[in-house]
């Protein structure tokens, strides 16, 4: 057993080749989110494997050249693009004498740097703790020691048995917490459904521009960033529509590929704001040449969460950076398919408000024919 080293900023990315299509999209993506979590990305090392190691992930071979770029750039920090089990992160840490981390805690630090509300905050150290629970054999000596205790544990209870106990306790609490506050939501959104209010939630991929999208249609100013995760926590807004009225729209977290389950369980709370729309506004980074693949991580999300049968209206942005116009689409029976827009800029965002001014029109009228339509059907009744 040994003690964990101690972590840092300055970071060797790993990333290995098993047969992926899109390894220079994976690559720029770990980039990017080694920075949002406050690292400076010394060297890179790849590889081809046919499958991990069970032992190490990378090899041997890999681990020596890893430990190489380490001990080169004075790193204190690996980050590996990919899921590691407790033992391999234990095995890579004796081999490296630094701190390695996987793709899942490099996200879960990202989310708990962007929490700011007290409910953010909770279901992060949820997912911390889930995704804690499964390491606690991993490399603290203290836990191995046999200790009794008063009023804490039972006598001859290992440190390791009570630090499960304790922490199994502080999960239940908080999915006690969460399981208010989703309760609390359901009664807003029951208030706003008996007032046949549009709701409109914003979905895409983490920095795809809808918290950008979100402060031009609204004027919220929530903070947008052109990094991921930049925003965590859902932010609902009244919003007035010519010819509709008033529509609530919500801008949700970003998604991203191989999103751990453990965020996708501790933030269902929020995220079933979109199960809950009426429509969901998808935004697309049209810049992108990997959107084809973004949009299939989104859709798989939302499938995850019981989303995937809501109306979606796909939003092209940041049309500014492919010099496509602004404009709308339509699809089959005449209905909208996409808008091209440009939050940064403002460029079609008045087409956007107009088609959900539509929509807004057409769940009106689909109210007031069911209305009408249970009327006259309450009226044959009766005259039977």
């Amino acid at each position: 057993m040994i003690e964990r080293p101690a972590a840092g900023e300055r970071a060797v990315i790993v990333q290995l080749d098993f047969g992926q299509s899109d390894l220079d999209d994976q690559l720029e993506e770990v980039r990017l989110l080694a920075e949002s979590a406050g690292g400076a990305v010394i060297s890179e090392v790849f590889g081809k494997r046919q499958s991990p190691d069970p032992k190490t992930f990378a090899g041997k071979g890999k681990v020596d050249e890893i430990g190489a770029m380490v001990a080169a750039g004075e790193a204190d920090l690996v980050i590996f693009n990919h899921e590691l089990s407790p033992a391999q992160e234990r095995n890579l840490e004796r081999e490296l004498k630094c701190r390695v981390i996987d793709r899942t805690s490099l996200i879960l630090d990202i989310f708990a740097l962007r929490a700011t509300s007290a409910e953010g905050k909770l279901q992060v150290e949820l997912a911390q703790l889930e995704h804690l629970s499964t390491r606690l054999v991993r490399g603290w000596t203290h836990l191995e020691r046999q200790r009794g205790g008063i009023g804490m544990r039972g006598p001859g209870e290992k440190q390791l048995e009570t630090d499960r106990r304790l922490l199994g306790n502080r999960v239940k609490l908080l999915k006690d917490r969460l399981g208010r506050l989703s309760r609390q939501r359901g009664v807003q959104r029951k208030a706003r459904m008996r007032g046949d209010v549009l709701n409109v939630s914003l979905v895409g991929y983490t920095n795809a521009g809808k918290s950008t999208l979100f402060n031009a249609l609204t004027h919220a100013g929530v903070f947008a960033a052109d990094q991921l995760f930049a925003t965590l926590d859902t932010t609902s807004r009244k919003l007035w529509i010519e010819g509709a009225g008033n529509i609530v729209i919500s801008d949700t977290v970003g998604f991203i590929r191989d999103l751990p389950h453990s965020l996708v369980d501790a933030f269902h709370a929020t995220l079933e704001v979109a199960t809950h729309a009426d429509l969901l506004l998808h935004v697309v980074d049209s810049a992108s040449h990997a959107r084809d693949e973004q949009i299939d991580e989104v859709n798989k999300v939302l499938r995850e969460i019981g989303a995937d049968r809501v109306r979606q209206l796909i939003v092209w942005n940041k049309i500014d950076m492919t010099e496509a116009m602004p404009g709308v689409e339509r699809g089959e029976y005449d209905n909208i398919a996409r808008v091209r827009v440009s939050a940064r800029t403002g460029e079609g965002v008045d087409l956007l408000r107009e088609s959900l001014a539509e929509y807004a029109r057409a769940k009106a009228e689909a109210r007031q024919k069911a209305i009408a339509e249970a009327e006259h059907e309450a009226q044959h009744d009766y005259t039977y």
